[in-house]
């Protein structure tokens, strides 16, 4: 009996030393399957590359805006990346991509990012940590308020910012986020094909700016003063940070270092190529001289078309897409709105709206199953109800951004003043709304600064401008 027990504790401390291990080994390359360190590197770039690309942004719309107003421009867009981080974190992802409550929103489950850690969500990316496809959805939730503020620029107040961005990017950018991408979205289950971003980016964001411009009215002395861009090497050094970060929103939403990503990067950067050739031609032909304004603004418009359909199409079709994106959106800014009047400061509708518009439906017309078998088959290729659900999503996005964002100002307006006063306009959203300026003169017979009051009028400070050199 007592050699028997002996071997029974013997056989029983072997199990509790080996059973684990042989546990642990059968396990191990299962965990190491499922990350991937070449795609979580990849995704991880990528988040970064969409990071910069709100930064440049505030210099792509900081050069277009008068001196004046330069630094409260470049304020609304920074100042989002920090605003809507901490939504994004605390709410924001869990509506967004939370798990589905009627087709609708994503349920809060993962508030405070509760049950989102370093193991992979199989139902977003299977080869990457939750976190890293958190943030790099995160990334597009920051720059698609800001994208908005091009269509404001120069005359809404800073607290009136703060809470429509809060609110919108909760109301507006979540559930259509969820609408997509979200496992459970009712635009994802009808088929709506959108790979990064031109529904849930450019439409909503374009077509809300058009609705602001609209309700809070033209920029004192629109059409009757030139109102010309102060800093046009900014702009396109902002033009080339989003060309840059593109390449991560565009390729980086392919979540993996695979070949999907190298089509999407290849049909990112020829769709914009093609867009500021025929952007550039078209102004040309229209107005007699080439411009380095309209080249950035038709880089920027073929990144825009390009965004939906980047993992759908090849690269003759993405060249299609953005010459017909420099000529549509170059018509819509220089026709369009001289004709109809509306004042869209720096045309974010223009560009992304109507930009955003013609790559969704591009993304019907072009979508083949041979680049992207996830995907579907386009007009093109044989399958023509592709195009009707295109369609659909455009007309649900558009729906949405325009209802919202009327309901969202107007509640804003019950409580607070939306728009700078005509005296503040004047004196520059600089110095009215944040107390500071972007260019320190100088009086180029005495060297010393020239400053210029709160007080003192526009014209003022146009003569003593003209009499002065930059510091």
């Amino acid at each position: 009996m007592r050699k028997l027990w002996t071997i029974f504790t013997l056989c029983l401390l072997l199990l509790v030393i080996f059973v684990p291990a042989v546990f642990a080994e059968g396990e191990a390359p299962a965990e190491a399957a499922k990350i991937d360190t070449g795609d979580t590197t990849f995704v991880l770039i990528s988040a970064a590359l969409v990071m910069i690309m709100t930064p440049g942004l505030a210099l792509f719309y900081g050069g277009m805006v008068r001196t004046k107003n330069a630094l409260a421009t470049i304020m609304q867009s920074f100042f989002i990346i920090g605003l809507i981080s901490v939504q994004w974190v605390l709410f924001g992802y869990s509506l967004a991509f939370g798990p589905d409550i009627s087709h609708f929103v994503g349920a809060l489950d993962w508030i405070g990012l509760n049950g989102v850690g370093q193991d992979p969500n199989a139902d977003y990316a299977a080869t990457i940590p939750h976190l890293a496809f958190m943030i790099f959805q995160g990334m597009f939730a920051v720059i698609t308020p800001a994208l908005i503020t091009g269509a404001f620029a120069e005359r809404m107040k800073f607290p009136a910012f703060v809470v429509f961005t809060l609110l919108w990017a909760t109301l507006v950018y979540d559930p259509v986020a969820h609408w997509v991408w979200g496992v459970g979205g009712w635009l994802r289950e009808l088929g709506v094909l959108d790979f990064a971003g031109g529904t849930v980016v450019h439409i909503i964001s374009g077509v809300s700016g058009l609705v602001i411009a609209l309700m809070i009215g033209k920029r004192k002395g629109y059409g009757s003063e030139v109102m010309m861009p102060h800093h046009l090497p900014m702009t396109v050094i902002g033009a080339s940070l989003l060309w840059f970060g593109w390449f991560g929103f565009n390729a980086g939403s392919a979540l993996g270092a695979n070949g999907l990503a190298a089509s999407a990067f290849v049909t990112t950067h020829i769709a914009a190529a093609a867009a500021t050739v025929s952007w550039v031609l078209t102004e040309w032909i229209h107005h007699g001289k080439p411009t380095i304004l309209g080249a950035a603004s038709g880089c920027v418009a073929g990144l825009v078309a390009i965004t939906p359909a980047a993992g759908f199409v090849s690269p003759i079709p993405a060249v299609i897409i953005g010459l017909a994106a420099g000529i549509i959106c170059f018509l819509a800014v220089a026709v369009v709105k001289a004709k109809v009047g509306y004042d869209d400061s720096l045309d974010a509708f223009g560009v992304h709206g109507i930009g955003g518009t013609w790559g969704a439906i591009a993304t019907g017309l072009f979508a083949s199953t041979s680049v992207n078998p996830a995907g579907a088959d386009g007009l093109f290729y044989g399958n023509a109800g592709q195009l009707t659900t295109q369609l659909i999503g455009v007309g649900a996005s558009w729906i949405t951004a325009i209802v919202m964002t009327f309901i969202i100002i107007k509640v804003i307006g019950l409580f607070m003043q939306v728009r700078a006063s005509a005296e503040q306009e004047v004196q520059g959203l600089d110095i009215t709304e944040h107390g500071e300026r972007g260019y320190a003169y100088q009086d180029f017979m005495t060297g010393s600064p020239v400053s210029f009051s709160v007080s003192t009028s526009a014209a003022t400070q146009e003569i003593v401008a003209k009499k002065t050199t930059l510091a």
